[in-house]
């Protein structure tokens, strides 16, 4: 225990030392806070207004903005989880470039520990920064339309944190092939570009054809984007109803953002999704834990 304390004091050290390591994990949500503010925000205002006025009720500015930020801080959390694991995780790659991973294996410390320490310090790393992307998104929330509950808020920071050990698992078996700065550079440009479309949070998956849909319903990701939409919009959800919109409008909107999710045509529960988000994470933890044992039975060999 004292190897892998000192392994997390050490990786935790560095990473916040290197000042281009720990912005890069910093900038990312504030990055796409601004872009998801800027160029998804009119469309997610038009859509959620035209949808309401359909309903022949009266909508407030303030309702809008409830679902169109409970949206964006969804799709905005759902990426960074899993993009700011990847900044985070740069270290074990650094080490392999520099040597350093080399030097670790020399001294009297078990691979399994090293491998640990990597996943614990890019956990808290990526928790950190998530918190505090979620703490701007309740923050702004407040200000434009606040419909969220204590419950709904400790469901959000629950949805972070599975989905942040998601993103750190996914990360450190993706990351234990890397041996280059070259390529820790194109697989950061692979997930950033393309994981917001396959979770769809960069657009809901109900708007893709019928066969990717079914191919995105067995992706972990997806059920995690759909739990931060279901709390942090449930309150909105709520509202409407109390407004009088017809349970049949409320619905489909949830269909058309992914609230709502369905499974070769069976929908999905929240409790089934909780499921799928945590067997993921226990099945990627086992697999980094057995491709390290794999590494280390191969070097004593």
């Amino acid at each position: 225990m004292s190897a892998l304390r000192a392994l997390i004091k050490r990786n935790t050290k560095l990473f916040f030392k290197d000042k281009g390591m720990f912005f890069t994990s910093l900038i990312t949500p504030l990055v796409l806070l601004v872009l998801y503010s800027t160029f998804l925000g009119n469309i997610y205002e038009e859509t959620f207004r035209d949808a309401l006025s359909s309903a022949g009720t009266a909508v407030t500015d303030t309702l809008i903005n409830g679902c169109v930020w409970g949206e964006l801080a969804s799709s905005l959390l759902a990426v960074c989880c899993v993009t700011v694991a990847f900044c985070s995780n740069m270290l074990m790659v650094q080490d392999k470039v520099s040597g350093v991973r080399r030097d670790l294996t020399i001294a009297p410390v078990r691979h399994s520990t090293l491998a640990l320490g990597y996943y614990i310090t890019t956990l808290l790393s990526t928790l950190l920064v998530c918190y505090v992307a979620t703490a701007v998104c309740l923050l702004y929330m407040s200000m434009v339309g606040w419909y969220l509950t204590t419950s709904d808020i400790l469901c959000i920071l629950l949805d972070v944190f599975l989905l942040v050990l998601f993103g750190t698992a996914l990360s450190s078996i993706i990351n234990h092939f890397l041996s280059s700065q070259g390529q820790i550079s194109a697989v950061g440009t692979i997930v950033s570009a393309g994981y917001g479309f396959l979770c769809g949070a960069y657009m809901p998956i109900s708007q893709f054809s019928d066969g990717l849909q079914k191919v995105l319903s067995f992706l972990p990701g997806t059920y995690g984007t759909s739990l931060l939409r279901n709390h942090a919009l449930r309150g909105v959800f709520e509202e409407m109803g109390t407004q009088g919109f017809p349970s049949e409008v409320v619905e489909a909107i949830k269909d058309s953002i992914d609230c709502n999710l369905y499974f070769f045509g069976d929908k999905v529960e929240l409790s089934a999704m909780y499921l799928i988000l945590g067997v993921a994470v226990i099945v990627l933890i086992a697999v980094y834990i057995l491709l390290n044992v794999l590494h280390s039975e191969k070097v004593s060999n």
